[in-house]
């Protein structure tokens, strides 16, 4: 153990309760723990059972690292430099530094894990692709001499929450300036990327990491490995697509979220939204029944709007052919009536928000809802299909019969 002194005089932020083998059974260091990847990683970590967090950032120093790598069990390692100043910061920040940490886990004489993010841009003659190959066979090396697991990813486009614009990925760009109002450029529409979103990176880190990948399915072979899931798009689909999320606001229309690639670039749109545009007015339609409103659309799953209805007024009493509903009454009472459009006998469901339901309203049945206490009722409706006024769908008949349309 290192004496206590080393922790009090170094800027490197230990805890004191990793040496408290009943809380933490695994320290895992993370490098490059201030950078996107990074950020979101410790962040899972911290939530892993049994692991303590040691980070390193630019900020720490050699000392540092020296003393993170005596106790380490295992190490996720992210450092590196993909936009220098001068062409030979690659080599020094993306191979000789990589040699300086394994030449330290070398010098433990224990069998320490190490987890990379390499880059696709190994597979090229550029100056930043020799060198992330050159950091990858370091780490080879490190592997064949010490015979300590590897695990060097060689990640496509990384995207997801705390990206930065104009730096990591063209989808934090996108998603910064569309979501502000500002331009972007697309120089050529059909060029295709492929991305990985770094949830999925985090979570294959992590299981790597830990150990988690040696059991049943999940064992990943070390060595340099090709990354999945990844996802591919051309440029001009992935604008058009971060414009659409923010035209939903008033097209109220929902992406298909069915397609992982869709709803992750839809999380990452929202993570980039300006702390005071989080919310956004609704068209509230209003008349002497109450008010209405639209929450949202989807071409495949429908739409959703509420409603709030005075007392003693009744909404619906019509009919639909092939559009099913369902209602839910989230405040107030009141009273959902059906009849079948061949019978004369209607019957009827009580409502309330003491006992909060849910109605589903069946093709073929006259229905309405009305409003039996004495306060205001809110009602949450669904319907699996968007209003379409030239094929509404919908036909007015009285749920009882003799009684006039309201």
């Amino acid at each position: 153990l290192l004496p206590l002194s080393a922790f009090q005089i170094s800027p490197f932020s230990f805890n004191l309760r990793l040496f408290n083998s009943q809380l933490y059974s695994m320290k895992l260091l993370v490098t490059g723990a201030k950078g996107f990847i990074g950020r979101n990683l410790c962040l899972a970590l911290r939530r892993t059972e049994k692991v303590e967090v040691l980070e390193i950032g630019s900020d720490h120093t050699e000392s540092d690292l020296t003393q993170a790598v005596a106790i380490a069990d295992a190490v996720v390692h992210l450092a590196g430099v993909n936009r220098p100043e001068k062409e030979e910061e690659f080599i020094e920040g993306n191979v000789d530094f990589t040699q300086k940490l394994c030449d330290l886990l070398a010098a433990t004489g224990r069998k320490v894990p190490v987890v990379c993010s390499s880059s696709t841009q190994a597979e090229r003659d550029n100056a930043y692709g020799t060198s992330k190959r050159g950091g990858e066979q370091v780490l080879l090396d490190y592997q064949e001499e010490t015979g300590s697991p590897v695990y060097v990813f060689r990640l496509p486009n990384v995207f997801g929450k705390w990206s930065r614009p104009d730096y990591n990925t063209v989808v934090a760009t996108f998603c910064h300036n569309i979501s502000r109002g500002l331009p972007v450029t697309v120089n050529d529409s059909d060029v295709e990327l492929t991305f990985a979103y770094v949830d999925d990176v985090v979570s294959q880190f992590v299981a790597c990491a830990t150990g988690k990948v040696e059991s049943g399915n999940q064992k990943v072979e070390t060595g340099v490995l090709k990354f999945d899931p990844a996802y591919k798009i051309s440029l001009g689909e992935l604008h058009d697509l971060i414009v659409s999320f923010k035209e939903s606001r008033k097209t109220l229309k929902l992406a298909d979220f069915g397609d992982p690639l869709t709803k992750y670039l839809y999380t990452t749109y929202l993570s980039f939204l300006d702390r005071d545009d989080f919310s956004y007015p609704v068209d509230l339609k209003t008349d002497d029944r109450g008010w209405l409103f639209e929450l949202i659309k989807s071409d495949t799953a429908g739409q959703m709007f509420v409603s709030s209805t005075k007392p003693g007024i009744t909404r619906g009493n019509h009919y639909h052919d092939t559009k099913v509903e369902k209602f839910c009454v989230v405040k107030g009472q009141g009273v959902i009536r059906f009849r079948h459009v061949f019978e004369d006998k209607a019957f009827e469901y009580p409502v309330d928000d003491k006992n909060i339901k849910i109605v589903d309203i069946p093709p073929g049945y006259t229905h309405s809802i009305e409003n039996t206490g004495d306060s205001e009722m809110v009602t949450l409706f669904w319907a699996n299909e968007i209003f379409d006024p030239e094929r509404m769908d919908t036909f007015f008949e009285n749920v009882e019969i003799g009684k006039a349309e309201s």
